[in-house]
């Protein structure tokens, strides 16, 4: 991909942007298979590390970009933090606990609560339209989380049961964790393409997601037995990397820099749509006709999103 600083077109920037949410809803449903296979903690460092060899040409500053200031510093420090770090082990950690059900309503409100922050943080001005957008998101996935649930095998009881609820709480919990970190990701993302280049950034926060994961990846790494990981599940790390590390976050970044952050919140719902359809399309689940409902309905506000506005124009960053 071309070294470019320039702002893409309106709509070139909302295909990036749902781009990059339908891939990070196909990489969360293809790590279940990752998840058994390696440690998380391993996972998540090896992932780092294949991106930033990926992206390692990123990392140096281009002739025309300024030296980065003390506070854009720290803005990539946190959008690593949030965004990378504690994304990747609040989601892989939650789904692991919750049921995909739970998991996909919870992951429903990432709009709002990136139209939310957006209006904190940013001072965005968040129209009727995204607001509705926002709602039309939340139902088809919501829709989409509930036509999933069937009644399923006799359940425990007692103490097991306890136990079964705390756990599946302390996954949603985590999962919501997970919601927060990407809506955050969202907002400060915006004000780092005002500083830096798409490219640089995904390979700055990149680089910090490698060190934070280091000391628990060397951990699980010394005790763990890499002979017994098959070629395929190899072969899934690598897309894992690339998508999680490289591609999702220019994607995102090179769509903010056109669209702002509430607006480009509600490309969020593609991140559950994709994960559902992996399921259907890899794993071989059904889709029932309300399930279908609940796709055109979540659709429905990504159009609500993108239509042009006459008061509202997709403001480049500065």
């Amino acid at each position: 991909m071309p070294h470019s600083t320039a702002a893409p077109s309106r709509l070139l920037a909302y295909f990036f942007l749902a781009l990059s949410m339908a891939l990070v809803g196909s990489y969360v449903a293809l790590s279940k298979p990752l998840v058994a296979a390696l440690p998380i903690f391993l996972l998540a460092w090896m992932r780092f590390g294949i991106g930033g060899l990926a992206m390692l040409h990123w990392l140096k500053r281009p002739a025309n970009e300024p030296t980065m200031t003390p506070h854009t510093r720290a803005l990539v420090f946190l959008e690593s933090l949030l965004g990378n770090f504690l994304f990747s082990i609040c989601m892989l950690f939650g789904v692991s606990m919750t049921s995909a059900v739970s998991a996909g309503v919870i992951m429903a409100s990432i709009p709002a609560v990136v139209a939310l922050m957006s209006w904190i943080f940013l001072r965005e001005r968040i129209g009727l339209r995204t607001w509705l957008a926002v709602a039309c998101g939340a139902v088809g996935i919501g829709l989409l989380a509930l036509s999933k649930q069937e009644p399923s095998a006799q359940s425990p009881s007692g103490t097991e049961a306890d136990l079964a609820h705390n756990k599946a709480l302390l996954g949603n919990l985590l999962v919501f964790g997970a919601v927060l970190c990407e809506a955050a990701y969202a907002v400060i993302g915006k004000k780092l393409t005002g500083a830096l280049s798409p490219k640089r950034i995904t390979a700055l926060i990149n680089l910090w997601g490698f060190v934070l994961m280091t000391p628990m990846g060397v951990y699980a790494a010394w005790r763990f037995d890499f002979g017994g990981v098959a070629t395929g599940s190899w072969v899934l790390l690598v897309f894992y990397a690339l998508a999680a590390s490289v591609w999702t976050v220019w994607l995102w970044m090179t769509g903010l820099k056109t669209v702002p952050a509430a607006r480009a919140g509600v490309f969020t719902v593609m991140l559950p749509i994709s994960a559902a359809l992996v399921g259907v399309l890899v794993l071989g689940e059904s889709l029932s006709g309300m399930q279908l409902l609940a796709f055109a309905v979540a659709l429905l506000g990504v159009v609500l999103a993108t239509l042009p506005s006459r008061n509202t124009a997709a403001t480049p960053a500065p």
